[in-house]
């Protein structure tokens, strides 16, 4: 009996009980779903990390004002404002692995447009800022050198700002006030969604730093040059943990500090939070597949348990088949190909609700997914292994079976 033969005979058996070949399936059903459901989840939610990574910027590394000792107390983060706009500018000129260093300083207040009002924090910084963040314009331009020689009354507005304060016009060359201070709108940043702490990155403003300490921050500001952060990009050739030991060691140098006394700023190299964050989202994935994987088994369990009973109900059609001239191996063939057959119709259609239960999720939980052929093709694959695993057992078995004590089976 060939191949082709032995599929006819399988099919026509399970016909024959549908309902219980049905039941059996639906354990494959509902395993290979879960299995694809899962990774489409865990996919998404690494895409999703992947995405505020480009936002945050390629290779940032994040430089903020340390801590201070007083009295024998320390004194928590920014207790003191310890990095100043030359300690940016040395960073960029001084170490070679950085490609960009902008300063900044924050504020916050309240912004006007005619009769539109927004409460939001803007940012004081260089355009080598925009630089190291990737921060593009989407519509306008950037401010530049000059900008900054001459403190000009200029800003660059996120997208959320723009929507609460233009709504659908074109913000450019607009006039808004901060802090009651006129500034003309020459430029909207793309957009960055929220970061991973969940901020809306767009609900900003931007112009040039010596704009902010002069015309807003006040006079107080405007004598210092000191500063909230400096936001550096390390080059793509560059080794990242090579570049933050350096700008460590060009600070303590800048701020002369002994060997002996702690740092006064804080370096944050947030590429590896990201990474650290993708890492544990992928191991998650892995658990919620392995987890879904388990039903899988239980299906495959049911598929021998059926596959046992069917061989016991069969065993006189066996005997009968094995009298006229069918080998072991026939029988061998038939009923694995059944088992084998189950699994992968079970498999089609656990493609069918797993696809359709990720994109429900996605819909109704507005939760991002990621569908991948890998993850199908895995599923389905196992459910096809699971079938020949769990149905060579009792095809074995009913290969053994001699004819003669088979036709007396009743």
């Amino acid at each position: 009996m060939n191949v082709l033969a032995s599929m006819r005979t399988a099919l026509r058996a399970l016909r024959v009980n549908l309902l219980r070949s049905s039941l059996t399936m639906l354990g494959i059903i509902i395993g290979v779903a879960a299995v694809i459901t899962m990774i489409a989840v865990g996919a998404g939610a690494q895409a999703r990390i992947a995405e505020q990574i480009k936002s945050l910027g390629s290779n940032l590394i994040i430089v903020l004002p340390g801590s201070v000792t007083s009295g024998g107390v320390r004194m928590g983060f920014g207790s003191q404002s310890t990095l100043t706009e030359e300690d940016a500018y040395a960073i960029q000129r001084e170490i070679l692995e950085v490609q960009a260093s902008g300063p900044a300083v924050r504020g916050t207040g309240q912004v006007v447009a005619g009769n539109a009002n927004w409460s939001t924090v803007f940012y004081g910084t260089t355009p080598e800022y925009l630089e190291a963040r990737r921060w593009a314009i989407a519509s306008g331009k950037a401010f530049d050198a000059a900008d900054l020689a001459g403190a000009t009354k200029v800003a660059l507005i996120g997208q959320t700002v723009a929507n609460a304060l233009f709504g659908d016009t074109d913000p450019v060359e607009q006039p808004i006030r901060i802090r009651k201070v006129p500034f003309t709108v020459i430029g909207v940043l793309e957009r960055k969604g929220q970061s991973l702490m969940g901020q809306d990155q767009d609900d900003v403003i931007l112009m040039p730093i010596s704009t902010a300490r002069k015309r807003v921050l006040g006079q107080s500001q405007a004598k210092l040059r000191t500063i909230g952060s400096i936001s550096v990009k390390i080059r793509d050739d560059a080794d990242i943990t090579d570049a933050e030991n350096e700008i460590r060691s060009l600070l303590r140098q800048r701020h002369r500090l002994q060997s002996h006394q702690d740092d006064d700023f804080f370096v944050r190299n947030l590429s590896e939070v990201l990474q650290t964050q993708e890492q544990s989202s992928q191991v998650l994935t892995l658990l919620l597949a392995a987890v879904a994987s388990v039903s899988l088994l239980v299906g495959g369990i049911g598929i021998m348990n059926i596959m046992l009973v069917s061989v016991t109900e069969r065993t006189r059609e066996i005997g009968l088949r094995m009298a006229v001239g069918a080998r072991g191996r026939d029988i061998l063939l038939q009923f694995l190909v059944e088992a084998v057959t189950l699994a992968i119709i079970g498999g089609l259609l656990g493609i069918a609700l797993g696809v359709s239960g990720s994109y429900a999720i996605g819909y109704f939980a507005e939760w991002r997914i990621a569908l991948k052929a890998e993850a199908i093709v895995l599923a389905v694959s196992f459910a096809g292994a699971i079938g020949v695993f769990f149905g060579f057992y009792p095809a074995r078995k009913a290969s053994r079976l001699l004819p003669i004590e088979a036709l007396r089976y009743e």
